[in-house]
C-alpha cells in the first residue's frame, strides 16, 4: 500500500536540512510543501494530467505559497475560504500558518488526492463545489472570512465579482491570476487596463496589486506572469445608487464600446437622451468610458433616474 502523500513528503524533504522546502521561520521545521518533483510525482501516482479546460496551473514553489500567506496577513485561528487548491501547495502553507481553511475544487479527480496531501496538515475541509455556483450562504458562516487563493486563469474575474456579490462574509481576499486580469481589477481611470471590471470592484472594494509571481513557480508553467491582487471589501459600497444593476448597466455600455465618445457609446441604454443626461450629471458628452471614475458613473445614474422621473411626471 502507498504511504500517504504527507508521509512521503517528509521523509523526501524534511530529510534535507538545507532545503528551503523544509525550514521555518526561527528554529523549528515548518510544515513540508509542494515542489515541482512532488506535483509531476502526485499527478502521475494518480494518473492525473492538468486540465487546460480547467485552467489548471499547479504551484509548485514554497516560497511562493510561504509568501502569499504573508501579504495575506492570516494568522492562527484565522478562517481562511481557497478556491480552486488543486493539489494543496497552497492549503498546506495556510494550514501550517494555523488557519482553518475549507478549501473549494471543482476537480473531483483531483479532490481525493487534496485530502491526501493535507491528511495531518490542520484543519483543512475538503469540499467539491463550483464557486460560480454554490451557495456561498450555505457554505460559509456570518464570519468573518479571507479568501486566499491561486484563481485558475478561466475564471479568476467572475469568481472575485461573485466573492463580492453573494459572500459578504468574506471581508478580505489575495488572489494570484493572471497578470492582465489583476491590472483590470485594480485599476482606476485612465489606465490602460480601467474597465467595467475595474468599476465593479470598486464598488465593493478596495484593491490594489501587491506582486508579481513568474510562471516558473507552476507545473505546468503559463505563458504569462501572474499577479497577486489584495481586495479589501468596503463595510458599506463606495457610492449610494438607487439601483447598482441600473449603474452596471450603464458601465457595460459605455465600455462595450470604450473608443467612442459617451453620448454615441450609451445610446443604446439612454437612447436620444444621453447627451441630455450626460450634461445633467455634469459630464462631458465628448467624454470616453475610461475617463470616469466610480463617483462619475454613479452622477450619471442618479442623473438619468432624475430625468427619468421627470418626464414621467410631465406625461402625468
Amino acid at each position: 500500500m502507498l504511504a500517504s502523500i504527507g508521509e512521503r513528503l517528509t521523509r523526501t524533504q524534511l530529510g534535507r536540512s538545507a532545503s528551503p522546502t523544509s525550514v521555518a521561520l526561527g528554529s523549528s521545521l515548518a510544515m513540508p510543501l509542494l515542489t515541482p518533483s512532488t506535483v509531476r510525482s502526485l499527478l502521475a501516482d494518480h494518473g492525473l494530467r492538468p486540465r487546460r479546460a480547467l485552467g489548471q496551473h499547479f504551484l509548485a514553489d514554497p516560497n511562493t505559497a510561504r509568501r502569499i500567506v504573508r501579504l495575506a496577513g492570516v494568522e492562527s485561528g484565522d478562517r481562511v475560504l481557497e478556491i480552486g487548491p488543486g493539489l494543496g501547495s497552497l492549503t498546506l502553507a495556510l494550514a501550517d500558518a494555523g488557519a482553518r481553511v475549507l478549501a473549494l475544487e471543482l476537480d473531483r479527480h483531483l479532490a481525493p488526492v487534496l485530502e491526501d496531501t493535507v491528511a495531518g496538515a490542520g484543519a483543512v475541509r475538503v469540499e467539491v463545489g463550483d464557486a460560480l455556483a454554490v451557495d456561498f450562504d450555505s457554505l460559509l458562516d456570518d464570519g468573518p472570512w479571507h479568501s486566499v487563493s491561486n484563481l485558475p486563469y478561466n475564471v479568476a474575474a467572475p469568481v472575485v465579482v461573485r466573492l463580492l456579490e453573494e459572500a459578504p462574509a468574506v471581508r478580505e481576499l489575495i488572489v494570484m491570476v493572471q497578470r492582465e486580469v489583476g491590472e483590470r481589477l485594480a485599476a482606476g481611470p485612465g489606465d490602460p487596463a480601467y474597465g467595467a471590471l475595474s468599476v465593479k470592484v470598486a464598488f465593493h472594494a478596495r484593491s490594489e496589486v501587491v506582486g508579481m509571481v513568474p510562471p516558473t513557480v507552476f507545473v505546468p508553467q503559463p505563458k504569462v506572469e501572474s499577479a497577486l491582487v489584495r481586495i479589501t471589501r468596503r463595510a458599506q459600497p463606495a457610492v449610494a445608487v438607487r439601483s447598482p444593476e441600473r449603474l452596471f448597466t450603464l458601465v457595460r455600455a459605455g465600455f462595450e464600446q470604450r473608443r467612442k465618445m459617451l453620448r454615441r457609446s450609451l445610446r443604446p441604454v439612454l437612447g436620444d437622451r444621453s447627451a441630455v443626461v450626460l450634461e445633467a450629471a455634469g459630464i462631458d458628452p465628448a467624454a470616453r468610458a475610461e475617463e470616469l471614475s466610480l463617483e462619475a458613473w454613479a452622477d450619471l445614474t442618479r442623473a438619468e433616474a432624475a430625468e427619468a422621473a421627470e418626464a414621467e411626471e410631465e406625461i402625468g
